[in-house]
């Protein structure tokens, strides 16, 4: 978020081409560019595409708009997606590893330029958005970007980009013309601006100060013109406009600022994406240091999407960047994030990005940046890398934070660590896909286990600078024998010995030392790793990768039921694509059965629709409560709680749109559908019925609706 005012040889052959590491002998379907849904094998790098490589000076912005040696941080620098293309074909990214790019917001932005307190600002981010459906004519051209989808893809990296539909740009209430207004494009057709609305496309109530969800989600963030979601309009826009870049072959989304969106329209847009193109996606819902938000943990669970792991940033920066927690708090945060999300692998981690200060400190020693990197490579989610980490670029706050890509140099520590660990996150399923399990532990050293079926990675961390830990009393699943360091001494690893029952021999692990052991095995028995999407309707096709499942069709199970022949749509050792069936709308698990009738795990907690679905805002009147008592939404879909209480949509708002004893909230529903529900007031377990007969509403098949009831006693 912008918090400013603001075929499988074909792929070997061209993979062994551009990097010098080792990859496994035979490469597997989860391991490549094809299999959208599934990120769990790759390292994602972020770049902010103003700031990596100019790589076609004709398109930069001219005048106000541009600083040609990028000293002022908040206008234009000319980093392009020509730049990018550039860097993929030399071999800077997949030689360090890289397999997934994510790109700056590549939307026509305004061109405005705006002062704040004297200080010139330009939509350089990305985020200012004037056309969702049309390319930033800063970054290039449309076939400029078609040829950076397709140089990574040539590459086996794939394209995730940013998308924000919050909000458009700045804009005035009282001042049409300060910027551009907001005005949102429709491919070159104005729909409308911020000021005389008549149309109702945007939010007038004011900036949010952040205090509550609701606040952040229906006002304004600082100045920018925020989207209202509720209008028909708006919803097949975004659709519309979302499926247009799904068409140009990106492989992932990663959505800006989804704590500041309504949930229940975000839902129904993932529904839309995952029923068309789906791809891999992933919200931004910022969180502090030492912040659990459970509302964060039930939006990763039942948007559709994942997010980034702030939580797992925010701690692994405490640890091993500022000291300010010890390694236990490490490990409670690995556990506790283990629990509360439901498919914790496909969250994403990271060490900064471009809303925080960077990680690598100025003046601080490597190390620290080097043990992180290590850290966020071999553990649980999927590793996003900031531009410029490998070269221990430093800046606090915004633009600092986003500085012209310093160095390309391909010999630094960082980017030879990042070389030797990514690979092993395709050739180690453990990495990928494994449970995290904590070994041995004390302040300064942390040592973990990664382990999917045979498959092991063992890591140790010491993160004291000038003092060596004696390792004794550790035991591995490692099986028995000697085994070297991946990271071959990088770090100042040793090599460890295993005897019988795990047991590894006392060892010495060097001050700042980091080690990186592993075995691979091939599959006894089906091993069920990934689903993804982890939500949709029945006829949607899901995509499942593991381990052992063999060459011949078996079955797919949602539940109890079974999912064979033609709706198998392929069927390899690693990789299955089902289509979903005709089942109850609910949460199920799923499992493999292969052709010899082995079963495997179950991937629990995929979301089955009841069908297409719209966002519908529900409404209440004159809806009083005592104190700590709130008012939920229950009824007949499953996508609103089937009328189980403990599963009732809330709880809902009541102080922005419409206030106190009124109430509200969009929802995800299923799309032409005769919905029946009611509302209920919990205080705690103590739960209140609303009485009468039961509301009614049929949905609309396509937009959004608003349906409004008032509170039966």
């Amino acid at each position: 978020m912008k918090r400013l005012k603001k075929t499988t040889f074909v792929w070997l052959l061209s993979v062994l081409a551009a990097v010098s590491f080792a990859l496994p002998a035979q490469a597997t379907p989860d391991t490549s560019v094809a299999n959208k849904q599934n990120f769990s094998t790759d390292v994602i790098y972020q770049i902010v595409t103003d700031r990596f490589v100019d790589g076609n000076s004709a398109n930069n912005p001219t005048g106000a708009a541009f600083s040609s040696s990028c000293t002022q941080l908040k206008l234009y620098c000319g980093g392009d997606w020509q730049g990018i293309i550039n860097k993929i074909n030399d071999g800077y990214l997949t030689g360090m590893g890289i397999t997934a790019i994510w790109i700056s917001q590549p939307v026509e932005n305004i061109t405005a330029v705006i002062n704040y307190s004297g200080t010139n600002n330009t939509s350089y981010h990305g985020y200012w958005a004037r056309d969702f459906k049309k390319p930033n004519a800063a970054y290039g051209s449309l076939t400029d970007f078609t040829n950076l989808i397709t140089a990574a893809h040539s590459k086996n990296i794939k394209v995730v980009i940013d998308f924000a539909p919050n909000h458009t740009a700045p804009a005035s209430e009282t001042d049409p013309s300060f910027a551009e207004n907001g005005r949102l494009y429709d491919n070159g057709t104005l729909l409308g601006g911020y000021t005389n609305d008549t149309n109702g496309y945007f939010h007038h109530t004011g900036g949010t100060d952040f205090s509550t969800i609701e606040n952040g989600i229906y006002k304004n963030l600082y100045d920018l013109a925020d989207i209202n979601h509720n209008k028909s309009t708006m919803d097949a826009y975004f659709k519309s406009a979302v499926k247009s870049w799904l068409d140009l072959g990106i492989d992932g989304i990663r959505f800006d600022a989804v704590k500041h969106m309504p949930f229940g329209w975000q839902k129904n847009l993932m529904s839309y994406i995952n029923g068309y193109k789906p791809v891999f996606s992933f919200g931004e819902w910022f969180l502090g240091t030492n912040e659990v938000d459970p509302g964060n943990h039930s939006f990763a669970n039942d948007s559709g999407m994942s997010l980034l792991d702030f939580r797992y940033g925010q701690k692994v920066r405490q640890v091993l960047r500022d000291g300010t927690d010890t390694m236990y708090g490490l490990d409670s945060m690995l556990s506790g994030t283990a629990s509360a999300y439901n498919f914790v692998n496909d969250q994403v981690t990271f060490l900064d990005n471009h809303d925080m200060d960077r990680f690598q400190v100025a003046g601080a020693s490597n190390r620290k940046l080097e043990q992180a990197l290590a850290l966020t490579l071999t553990s649980r989610g999927v590793p996003a890398i900031y531009y410029g980490t490998e070269q221990y670029m430093t800046g606090n706050g915004d633009p600092n934070n986003r500085g012209k890509m310093t160095s390309f140099s391909t010999t630094t520590t960082a980017y030879n660590v990042i070389k030797k660990l990514a690979p092993l996150r395709k050739s180690n399923p453990a990495i990928a896909y494994g449970t995290t399990q904590q070994r041995w532990i004390n302040n300064d050293v942390y040592i973990y286990e990664r382990k999917l079926g045979s498959n092991v990675a063992l890591v140790a961390i010491n993160r004291n600078l000038t003092s060596s830990a004696s390792i004794t009393g550790l035991i591995t699943s490692l099986p028995t024998g000697s085994f070297t360091d991946a990271l071959g001494g990088t770090l100042n690893g040793n090599s460890i010995t295993v005897g019988s029952g795990g047991a590894v021999s006392n060892f010495t692990l060097a001050a700042g030392g980091v080690a990186v052991w592993q075995s691979t095995a091939a599959a006894e028995a089906p091993i069920l790793a990934h689903a993804g999407p982890v939500m949709g309707k029945a006829g949607n096709t899901v995509t499942l990768d593991g381990r052992g499942f063999g060459a011949t069709k078996g079955t797919v199970y949602f539940g109890t039921t079974a999912v064979t022949g033609a709706n198998i749509l392929s069927w390899e050792d690693t990789e299955i694509k089902a289509i979903i069936p005709a089942v109850a709308a609910g949460k199920y698990a799923v499992s493999v059965k292969t052709a010899g009738s082995v079963t495997s795990n179950t991937v629990s907690n995929f979301n089955v629709l009841s069908g297409n679905q719209v966002s519908v805002r529900f409404v209440v009147n004159n809806a009083t409560t005592a104190l700590g008592e709130n008012v939920y939404l229950s009824g007949s879909a499953s996508e609103l709680g089937a009328w189980d209480p403990n599963a009732a949509i809330g709880p809902l708002y009541n102080k922005v749109l419409y206030q106190y004893p009124n109430w509200y909230f969009d929802v995800s529903v299923p799309a032409g559908t005769a919905l029946q529900y009611k509302f209920i007031k919990k205080n705690g377990s103590t739960v209140t019925w609303e009485g009468g007969s039961n509301h009614t509403f049929t949905t609309p098949s396509t937009g959004t609706a608003t349906v409004t009831a008032t509170w039966q006693p």
